[in-house]
């Protein structure tokens, strides 16, 4: 209905048939207003409560209201000829929500439809006691503040609404538009006080429509119902049972009528029924739902962020500015303690109303920046609690510009109501948003806050989940790369490509590895291995077992040894865990491949010259860990071009399908033309990733043996005679001359002088064997047969000896010692010249 008509509501009071049709005519509806204090007794009981219920104001204050409320009885008559009202409420009364509200059971405000059984007249019950059936709405609304008042209670007959006539007739259809604007009489005492609070209990409503409801309601001296087909109160009446149900009971009448030849009625026959299906929804909560839903789609932080601040907008608020622990952006974990002011907080989404491009220059997103003490935002970020700001003053404006430099922020605040909202999960502070409203737009209230507060709360969760799951996704992955190692591409006469995929989303760690180790004489170990089983628990013993590989590579024993100490050794850590190895060294100079297997699957290797693919045919062995089982090596010879490819079963292996067709797989995609190492990899990958239902983690490590030409390497016998010190330095610098390397000459023949004075002094019977190899680097090796190995020493200004080591680790790029079955090689290399 019109307002502008309830403005001349005065000049028709007595001109209709009577109060009932005059109040209909001119679209006021008596509403029963019932105010319940925090002890549950009735602090005020309006006229038309006395009307409704058929109490008196003097008998009922000071009574508890759950004694005067109808708020439950027995199922309705079903013989009753009025509308069939079962499928909106099954309580003659005025419901359990409303008996939940009455003692306090819930916070938010909830709404009803009930069959009640009222006075007939006016006045209270008739002379005669007459009374009839009635629909009733109601709503109750939590009233928080200091006062003693703890609950408002509006009902209204629904009779009433249907007898206004005109196109906003009350009807079943419209009473999801209908909002109490205002429900209080003359006659109660608090009437400003709550008429200035009203705007708290209906968040639609501007401050200026509350005053102009009041200035009509004092004028008229009479409760009003205004119709809007605009504005929404925070609850709409509660209907009754879903719609399925609704209409399985439309049919059953329908049905009965025809069974007894009567019309069916014209509402159990179309869509015009159909409000009464729908169950009722509470506003506020419907928000908070349909949020909760929007949100936590991902674990993904950055993407949680952006929904969380589309989900306010525009629908809450105008504007959202999330802002973020500088610490929960980085995936770190942050000491325990209230934010200061030192703390740093990261702006990682803006989301608003206004036009494109607005807000960008001002307040960009990825900014990091403090929060002074006197500001909102601080209150909020130590307290956890929200904060609200009904208009933003100049002055505060003002002062909150003064944070950003060189940028005037005030003309996008200056005005507009304010909420901020802590993000917090388990107490712990991780963010918070700043909501802002349009000028025009109603100011943020207390029931705002209450509904940020809640909002923020599941948000926090959400973001809290994000947080863990990117902090733990980069401890996993810290973890797991700090246990695989960084290979080279490129070592002594190999190529090298590695990858590593896990297993799962949820399981970053896993106890796959691969590894190369240097070795003497230009070889290169070449390790796969995969720890049975996932988690931290599988990667820790992977961790200690390529470490201990590493070691006993360094140490340069036999390959079927050093598979048999790594067996022993899984013996001494434990019978929780086994493991799988496959362990090879590659020697270029001599173009062959000494391999060991413990019961991993086969490597694979390509031939250069045909293109051709094959698994190697290797003793299987059992898995470390087993222990008493002997290992057996191979020598497979091998040619420059030719490709090794060793992997985990993670990648062949497939739940449901023979492992055999994993492996010919590989060996076919293994044999593919690529362009580099890397392709050659990612073209396996491809192919066997196609194949599905990979659920384990895949280490992948191929091999190009390139190999080292005769022509690049040089060898030399000599007697243990201090002469030939001389003889294997004119060697050297002949041999670097015919290579083209004269540049290294002087350091060369001063470090091999060294070595082999050293040899020769401490060798026994064997001759002392020198060779150098020309590769990426300029290696040299003088083997002799003394099992020590020299050590580095501190050499006194007095002493004569023991500056030989001290000069090689000095000159040269890298150096070191091991033991050979017959004595032991020292060794060191020099960076070849830039051409």
């Amino acid at each position: 209905m019109d307002r502008g008509t309830e403005r001349d509501a005065p000049s028709r009071r007595g001109a209709g048939s009577g109060p009932r049709a005059a109040d209909a005519a001119a679209g006021r509806v008596p509403l029963a207003v019932v105010v319940v204090d925090r002890d549950g007794l009735v602090s005020h009981w309006s006229r038309g409560a006395r009307r409704l219920f058929g109490t008196g104001k003097e008998e009922a204050i000071g009574r508890p209201a759950a004694d005067l409320l109808p708020v439950s009885g027995a199922l309705p008559d079903e013989t009753d000829d009025t509308p069939p009202f079962r499928a909106c409420s099954a309580h003659d009364g005025l419901g359990p929500g409303l008996e939940s509200s009455l003692d306090g059971r819930l916070s938010y405000p909830a709404a009803g439809r009930a069959r009640l059984t009222v006075p007939q007249g006016e006045a209270g019950a008739s002379a005669s006691g007459g009374r009839r059936r009635a629909d009733v709405l109601w709503w109750a609304y939590p009233l928080v503040g200091p006062g003693s008042e703890r609950l408002l209670v509006l009902a209204a007959d629904a009779d009433r609404l249907g007898h206004g006539g005109g196109d906003e007739a009350a009807g079943p259809g419209a009473f999801e538009r209908i909002a109490p604007a205002f429900a209080l009489h003359t006659d109660f005492p608090g009437a400003e006080e709550l008429a200035r609070r009203l705007p708290e209990i209906l968040p639609s409503m501007s401050v200026g429509e509350s005053a102009r409801i009041v200035a009509q309601v004092l004028e008229l001296g009479y409760p009003v119902l205004e119709f809007s087909q605009n504005d929404r109160v925070p609850v709409t009446p509660d209907w009754g049972v879903p719609r399925r149900a609704g209409r399985r009971a439309r049919r059953e009448r329908a049905a009965r009528a025809a069974a007894e030849g009567l019309p069916v009625p014209e509402d159990l026959t179309g869509d015009e029924g159909e409000d009464l299906e729908y169950a009722a929804v509470r506003e506020r909560l419907e928000f908070l739902n349909e949020v909760s839903g929007r949100i936590g789609t991902s674990l993904d932080l950055a993407r949680t962020v952006v929904e969380v601040s589309r989900a306010v907008v525009p629908r809450f608020t105008d504007v959202a500015g999330t802002y973020l622990r500088e610490q929960v952006v980085a995936g770190e974990g942050f000491p325990e303690g209230v934010p200061d002011t030192t703390t740093m907080w990261h702006r990682v989404a803006v989301e608003h109303t206004d036009e494109p491009g607005r807000w960008d220059d001002v307040v960009p997103v990825g900014e990091a920046m403090p929060f002074p003490a006197h500001t909102p935002f601080f209150q909020c970020m130590t307290t956890g609690r929200p904060v609200l700001v009904p208009r933003i003053s100049e002055e505060m404006g003002h002062a909150i510009a003064s944070q950003f430099e060189k940028r005037d922020i005030r003309p996008l605040i200056t005005h507009r109501s304010m909420l901020v909202v802590p993000l917090k999960a388990r107490n712990v502070v991780l963010g918070f948003m700043i909501l802002l409203r349009h000028p025009e737009r109603a100011e943020f209230n207390d029931m705002d806050r209450v509904t940020g507060a809640e909002l923020a709360a599941r948000a926090g969760l959400v973001l809290d989940n994000a947080r863990m799951y990117t902090y733990q996704e980069s401890v996993a992955e810290t973890l797991q790369d700090s246990m695989l190692p960084h290979i080279p591409a490129r070592m002594a006469g190999c190529d090298i490509a590695t990858r590593y995929l896990p297993g799962t989303l949820l399981g970053r760690v896993g106890g796959d590895w691969f590894d190369s180790v240097k070795l003497p004489g230009a070889r290169t170990a070449l390790v796969v291995g995969d720890v049975m089983g996932h988690g931290l628990g599988s990667a820790a013993m992977m961790g200690q077992l390529r470490t201990a590989v590493q070691t006993m590579a360094a140490l340069d024993l036999p390959p079927a040894q050093l598979l048999r100490n790594l067996d022993d050794l899984a013996q001494r850590l434990g019978d929780t865990y086994l493991a799988t190895c496959l362990y090879a060294v590659y020697d270029p100079i001599a173009g062959e491949l000494h391999l060991v297997n413990a019961g991993h699957i086969p490597p694979v290797l390509v031939r250069a010259e045909d293109g051709r693919s094959e698994l190697l045919d290797l003793p299987t062995g059992a898995p470390i860990g087993v222990g008493g089982v002997p290992f057996e090596a191979v020598r497979v010879r091998v040619r420059p071009g030719d490709r090794l490819v060793m992997c985990t079963d993670g990648l062949v292996e497939v739940r449901g399908e023979d492992i055999g067709t994993g492996l010919a797989a590989l060996c076919e995609s293994a044999a593919h033309p690529a362009a580099s190492m890397d392709d050659a990899c990612d073209t396996i990958i491809r192919a066997l990733g196609r194949r599905g239902g990979r659920k384990d983690d895949v280490a992948l490590l191929m091999v190009r043996l390139a190999g080292i030409e005769p022509d690049d390497v040089a060898e030399w016998r000599l007697a243990r005679d201090p002469a030939e010190v001389s003889r294997a330095r004119a060697a050297v610098r002949e041999q670097l001359n015919e290579w083209g390397l004269a540049r290294l000459e002087y350091v060369a023949g001063l470090l091999v002088s060294e070595l082999v004075t050293n040899a020769v002094r401490h060798g026994r019977s064997r001759p002392v064997q020198l060779r150098l190899v020309r590769g990426d680097t300029l290696l040299c090796e003088v083997d002799d047969d003394d099992h020590e190995l020299p050590t580095l020493l501190s050499a006194g200004p007095a002493d004569e000896s023991g500056r030989g080591l001290r000069v090689v680790s000095t000159l040269a790029r890298e150096w070191g010692t091991s033991r050979t079955s017959t004595g032991k090689t020292v060794w060191f290399e020099l960076t070849l010249p830039r051409r």
